[in-house]
Order: C-alpha cells, then structure tokens, then sequence
C-alpha cells in the first residue's frame, strides 16, 4: 500500500495524475476522466470541508459494521464495486479544475502529515487512525488511476 504521507509516495500519485488528459478512456465503469477526478475529490471534501452532511447515527452504525473495512483496509477495491450516493458523478465537470483540486487536496493531505490525521473523524466512520485514513485515500486513488490506465 503506498503512504500519501511520504513525499515519494505522494509525487508518485502527483505524477500519474498528471499522465491524464482530457481525453483518458475508462477501462472499465461509467465514468468520464474528469467526472472520476471529481469523485476522486468527494474523499477529500468530507474530509477538509462542511458539505456533505453527516450520516445520522443509525446509518453511521451500518457504515462502520458493513462497510468501513473494505473502505480503510488494505485489500484492493474491486472493479464496479458499489458507489455511495454522494460519490456519484453524472453531469459534465471540468477536466483542469478536477485535476488541479485532487492535486491540491493531496499536497495539502501530505504537508498535514500523519498526525493530523491521528483519531481524526471521519464523516461516516468516526475516528480512524493515520493508517486507516492513508489507506482509504490511497487505495481509492490507485482504484481510479488504474481504472484510467495510469
């Protein structure tokens, strides 16, 4: 599993989201290069900002007994596996401003280091560990760049 919080690691991931262009092909699902870079920053944004609302505590419950260790575990993320609602992406986006957040989120996950991440909460898991976080970041990333071929 690579480490966002490692420099190397994250120039490799800065890199490969560099190899798509606005034309990339799929090599499997739905999405389009730019749509996919857009579900890519959805991680983020529950991470770093306030607009995605939280799961009430009932759904919340579910998430962390059925699906929070496929998500912040090490085992790769199938092919067209299930998609959460707020991670959906239908309409049109575009493809420079999609690529220029994901980047951005990812220096700004990088240069906040492992301890800011240490027990942070997340929005549909609750606190999870530095690991548990570099993994759901890094794993999804690596989902999506290989779908794209890069």
């Amino acid at each position: 599993m690579k480490n966002i919080f490692r420099t190397e690691d994250c120039h490799e991931f800065e890199n490969r989201i560099n190899q798509l262009t606005s034309e990339s092909k799929a090599l499997w699902g739905k999405m389009n290069v730019a749509q996919m870079l857009t579900h890519c920053n959805v991680a983020y944004e529950m991470a770093y900002e306030d607009i995605h609302p939280k799961p009430n505590a009932f759904v919340r419950t579910i998430l962390k007994l059925l699906v929070k260790n496929s998500v912040v575990g090490e085992k790769p993320y199938p092919k067209n596996n299930h998609t959460a609602p707020q991670f959906i992406i239908k309409e049109e986006r575009d493809f420079d401003i999609e690529r220029a957040r994901l980047i951005a989120y990812l220096n700004k996950t990088h240069e906040l280091g492992e301890s800011n991440f240490e027990g942070k909460e997340s929005l549909s898991f609750g606190k999870l560990s530095a690991v548990e976080w570099n993994n759901m970041f890094a794993k999804h990333l690596d989902h999506h760049l290989n779908q794209f071929g890069v």
